[in-house]
């Protein structure tokens, strides 16, 4: 028998599932780029929840690979300079992270949600610049 619910569907309750419990059980927002980041400078009695975030992350990542392997691209699938473009790529994110102080998760998940108006702002800039991005690659260059 196979499942009615799309996919997709599912996965975006879960993020919301998961962001709403965080900001009710700890006051925190689940912005990827803040829990990272204040991994790197952890404070006292603020590391457990931020590890055991991530690890979920990554665990549904692998989950994910092991449920449906075709979600992620073979490494050599990337071409030559693929593996260089996506690390210069995620590099990018992260000074666009820092620069628009939060991340796709928590302006786009968290902050729209509670009405944000920089969150809405910040999401607006970072989805227009993605569709510019891919109309410029794909039909463009």
């Amino acid at each position: 028998m196979t499942s009615s619910i799309p996919l997709p569907l599912l996965g975006g309750a879960l993020i919301g599932l998961s962001a709403s419990l965080l900001l009710l059980a700890n006051g925190r927002v689940a912005g990827i780029s803040g829990v990272v980041g204040s991994l790197l400078a952890p404070v006292r009695g603020d590391i457990a929840w931020r590890v055991l975030f991530l690890a979920g992350l990554l665990t549904g990542g692998l989950l994910l690979v092991v449920v449906r392997p075709g979600s992620f691209p073979a490494p050599a699938s990337l071409g030559t300079g693929g593996a260089l473009l996506l690390g210069v790529a995620g590099l990018l994110v992260g000074f666009g992270s820092r620069l628009g102080n939060g991340c796709t998760s928590g302006h786009g998940v968290c902050g729209v949600s509670r009405g944000s108006a920089r969150s809405i702002a910040a999401t607006l800039t970072f989805m227009a610049t993605g569709i510019l991005t891919v109309f410029l690659v794909r039909h463009v260059l």
